[in-house]
C-alpha cells in the first residue's frame, strides 16, 4: 500500500511538472494554430484560468472539448433546460471549432470560457474563480489535476455520455499511477454501452451506470437536409461523399478513385475534411490528382451553379453544414475509419437517412458500428478500393439504396432517450445537497 502510494504521488509530481515546463510550448502552439485558425488566439489568458467574467457560484459547470461532444452536449443541455429552466450554465472547450458551436447554445446568465491546461495551480484558479456546484465532463475528459482540484474544492464531477475503448483502456493501464487516482475521483460516470462500463469499472471508475449515446438523440437539421437534397438535385448524377476525412485519406481515396469501375458515369465525389485548416491541403490533392473541383465556400446561398455541378469533385470547406453534405449525399463513406484512428460519428449520417460505408477502423464508435450493420444501416469494407466497389455497385442499385436510407433513419430513431436519462442522473446530483 505505501509503496502504491508513492508512485501514485511521483506519477502526480512528473505529470504536473512537464505540463508546467510545457506551458511556454502549448501557448506557443495555439498561437500558431491561430494563424490558421483565429478562435485560437481568443482569450488565450483564459487557458491558464488568468481574467476573463467569472460565473456566479452555484452554475452548472459543462465541458464539451470539441465540436463533435458540443454537438452531444446540445440535447442533454436542452433536457436539463426542460427540467430547470433556470438553470446557469458555465460551458467549457479545448477546440476552437467547440468553443464556435457553443456560442449558440448560451442563455441569459450563462459563461463560457476555455478549460484551462492541467496545472494544479490552472485548475485551482479556474474552480475558485466560478465555483460551480456540478461538473459534467462530456465522454472521455478525464483530468489528474482538475479532478484532484474538484475533490478538494467538493464539486462532485460527472462523466457523461462516457466511453472508453478497449484500446484506450489498455493505454490507460500503461498509466494507472496516475490515471486510477483520478477516475475514482469522478462521481459517477453515464456510459454508452455495457462495454464501456465494464471497462471503466476496471479503470477505477466507483459509480458507473449505462445511459446510452446522446448522439443518437441528434435529429437532423431540417433546413439544411433540405438545402443539401436542394444541392443533390442539380448535378443530374449520384452524389458520393465521404466525411469527417483524417491526414491521408483523402490522398488514398483520390488514388483508388480512378481505378474503380464504375457501372455508368461516375458519381460526383464530396470530400468533408474533419478538420477546416486542412481544406486548402485538400484542395490541392484533388488539383493534384487532376480532378476539376467545386468548393462550397464558392457557391454561397444559391448553392452549386452550372459550373459546380460540372465539376467532379465538391469541396465541403464550411462548417455547420454536415446535414446538408448527408442530405446531398446518396451514400457516404466513415471518414477517420480507412486510417486507424477509431471512426468518428456515424449516427449523424443515418439520422440524415443516408446510408454509408464504414472502414476496418471503428473502435471510437464500436458499439454503433455494429449495431448499424447488424441492422442494414451500413456496410463494411477492409480499404477504400474496396469501400469505392460497394459504392460502384450500391449506387447502380436504386431500390437496396433506399431500403438502406429506411434502415438507416430507423436505427437512428430506436436508440434515442439517452438524452433524458442522463438529465434525470444529473438533475439529481445538481439539487442535492452535497452539489450545493
Amino acid at each position: 500500500m505505501l509503496a502504491t502510494g508513492w508512485r501514485t504521488a511521483l506519477a502526480g509530481a512528473a505529470y504536473s511538472t512537464l505540463l508546467r515546463l510545457a506551458t511556454p510550448l502549448y501557448l506557443a502552439r495555439l498561437w500558431w494554430r491561430g494563424a490558421r485558425e483565429p478562435g485560437y488566439r481568443v482569450a488565450l489568458a483564459e487557458r491558464l484560468a488568468l481574467g476573463g467574467p467569472a460565473q456566479t457560484p452555484g452554475a452548472l459547470w459543462l465541458h464539451a472539448v470539441s465540436l463533435g461532444e458540443t454537438k452531444a452536449a446540445a440535447v442533454l443541455i436542452d433536457a436539463l433546460r426542460a427540467r430547470q429552466p433556470d438553470l446557469r450554465l458555465l460551458l467549457t472547450h479545448g477546440t476552437a471549432t467547440g468553443r464556435a458551436a457553443g456560442r449558440a447554445l448560451l442563455r441569459e446568465g450563462d459563461r463560457q470560457t476555455w478549460l484551462p491546461l492541467d496545472t494544479p495551480g490552472a485548475v485551482r484558479r479556474f474552480l475558485q474563480q466560478h465555483r460551480p456546484a456540478l461538473g459534467v465532463l462530456m465522454e472521455t475528459e478525464v483530468w489528474p489535476n482538475l479532478l484532484q482540484a474538484a475533490e478538494t474544492a467538493g464539486v462532485p464531477i460527472v462523466l457523461a455520455n462516457a466511453r472508453l475503448s478497449e484500446r484506450s483502456a489498455r493505454r490507460g493501464e500503461r498509466f494507472a499511477a496516475l490515471l486510477r487516482p483520478a477516475a475514482q475521483r469522478i462521481t459517477l460516470a453515464l456510459a454508452q454501452t455495457e462495454d464501456d462500463a465494464r471497462r471503466l469499472r476496471q479503470a477505477g471508475v466507483p459509480q458507473v451506470e449505462v445511459a446510452g449515446n446522446l448522439k443518437y438523440d441528434l435529429r437532423a437539421d431540417a433546413a439544411l437536409l433540405a438545402r443539401g437534397q436542394a444541392w443533390r438535385a442539380r448535378p443530374g448524377r449520384p452524389v458520393l461523399a465521404m466525411t469527417n476525412t483524417r491526414d491521408g485519406e483523402e490522398a488514398r481515396l483520390l488514388a483508388a478513385w480512378r481505378q474503380t469501375a464504375w457501372r455508368g458515369p461516375a458519381p460526383l465525389l464530396l470530400i468533408v475534411p474533419r478538420h477546416p485548416q486542412r481544406f486548402d491541403a485538400v484542395a490541392a490533392l484533388v488539383a493534384q490528382a487532376g480532378l476539376s473541383l467545386s468548393r462550397r465556400s464558392a457557391w454561397g446561398e444559391a448553392g452549386p451553379d452550372g459550373a459546380a455541378c460540372g465539376a467532379e469533385v465538391w469541396l465541403g470547406d464550411s462548417l455547420g453544414e454536415m446535414s446538408a453534405y448527408y442530405g446531398a449525399a446518396d451514400l457516404a463513406l466513415l471518414g477517420g475509419s480507412f486510417e486507424p484512428l477509431g471512426g468518428h460519428n456515424l449516427i449523424e449520417s443515418a439520422a440524415c437517412g443516408c446510408p454509408i460505408v464504414l472502414g476496418p477502423s471503428t473502435f471510437n464508435f464500436a458499439d454503433a458500428a455494429e449495431r448499424a450493420l447488424a441492422e442494414g444501416a451500413a456496410w463494411r469494407a477492409a480499404d477504400l478500393p474496396q469501400a469505392l466497389a460497394w459504392a460502384a455497385e450500391l449506387l447502380a442499385d436504386a431500390p437496396r439504396l433506399t431500403g438502406a436510407a429506411r434502415a438507416a433513419q430507423a436505427f437512428s430513431a430506436r436508440h434515442r432517450g439517452a438524452a433524458e436519462r442522463m438529465a434525470g442522473r444529473i438533475e439529481a446530483l445538481f439539487t442535492s445537497p452535497a452539489a450545493r
